[in-house]
């Protein structure tokens, strides 16, 4: 009799996260129909939405897929939401136009990547050292004032409504050969996001954008020699640590920005009461990335076993610390709404040092 081969560390952290997905979406659904005494039947056609995120439907599995689920159970028939992933309707980068000429009624990504033309779309994204944990995202907009900047920044735009920020994963950079020391980034090749690919360059490394569904293609034929857009829980979820087997742990910044938009007028067509289911189950999306990233972190850190961890020399490490500095006074110059995002910034990151333990 043949012994069953136990799966791989990584299989089996991957197999129960999969698992916690299913429960997720499962029980969303379950909990939102709850109590419908009987079916509704809408006299009307339901209200339609094309909703693209910036992810791949791996990735899209659990960074909005749940979110789109609940609410069209919970909308009774009365809207539903087609989602739509990476490039699948429009290219990524034409996201912000498509959503503002009606195209797309809403979109799921950071500014940086969809090119929103606000003066505040640099902080869409990894914005170098701007965060060390997920939480720190929504109490930045919660309490320190960000909320407002955004929506003062997208009134500005004509037809499209900033609706909500929440958290990602921290960026970490996973390569085929290993990155040791500051000289081993230059030249090399990297898919990654925007504002992070722009502060990494002056260490030699090399942004390079590709469709989100060709990375994989590109890193086996050598177009690319990594990513920097990601951390474990995405690099193992979508494949990307098959190829490389390097990763860095040193992390330039500790959660990724991203925003829900939708366009102005199809939002204004939407009903109060469906206006508020809409935001509840962001808020739901946000729960769930962000306990799906933080458990993943840590276990796929510690027990994945397909890559191997590499950390930077501590004096170098100190200064791109530093660096970091003269890059917020960078852009902080480029426009008072970017100088009092990054005040905030500076006075977050001051009160987080100074309320110490568990915050810093």
């Amino acid at each position: 009799m043949t012994t069953p081969k136990s799966p791989k560390p990584s299989e089996a952290i991957l197999a129960s996260r999969r698992n916690f997905l299913r429960t997720a979406t499962v029980g969303g659904a379950a909990a939102a129909a709850t109590g419908l005494a009987a079916p509704y039947v809408n006299a009307q056609a339901p209200i339609r939405w094309r909703l693209q995120t910036y992810s791949g439907a791996p990735l899209g599995a659990h960074v909005i897929k749940p979110q789109i689920d609940a609410f069209n159970a919970a909308a009774n028939g009365e809207m539903v939401i087609d989602l739509y992933y990476a490039d699948q309707l429009v290219p990524t980068d034409e996201l912000f136009r498509a959503l503002q000429n009606g195209t797309l009624d809403a979109v799921q990504s950071d500014e940086a990547t969809m090119a929103s033309p606000v003066d505040i779309s640099v902080f869409g994204g990894y914005f170098p050292f701007a965060t060390r944990y997920s939480l720190d995202v929504p109490a930045l907009f919660r309490y320190y004032g960000l909320k407002e900047i955004w929506e003062e920044a997208y009134a500005e735009v004509d037809n499209v409504t900033w609706l909500s920020a929440g958290a990602w994963d921290p960026l970490h950079i996973f390569t085929k050969e290993p990155i040791r020391s500051l000289a081993d980034m230059k030249g090399k090749r990297v898919f990654g996001v925007p504002t992070a690919g722009k502060f990494l360059s002056r260490y030699g490394l090399i942004p390079v954008t590709v469709p989100w569904d060709d990375v994989e293609v590109s890193l086996q034929t050598g177009q690319l020699d990594g990513v920097a857009w990601c951390g474990f829980t995405e690099a193992y979820e979508v494949g990307w640590a098959e190829i490389c087997n390097y990763a860095l742990t040193n992390s330039v910044t500790g959660a990724w920005f991203g925003s829900y938009f939708a366009n102005t007028a199809s939002w204004e067509k939407v009903p109060p009461h469906l206006q508020e289911l809409f935001r509840i189950t962001i808020d739901q999306s946000h729960y769930y990335r962000a306990v799906w990233y933080w458990g993943g972190e840590a276990k796929l850190r510690v027990e994945g076993e397909k890559m191997e961890l590499t950390s930077l020399p501590a004096e170098e490490w100190a200064q791109v610390v530093k660096d970091s500095e003269g890059f917020w006074d960078e852009v902080a110059a480029a426009s008072p709404r970017s100088g009092r995002v990054v005040d905030a910034f500076k006075k977050y990151a001051a009160t987080m040092e100074k309320a110490g333990y568990p915050y810093r």
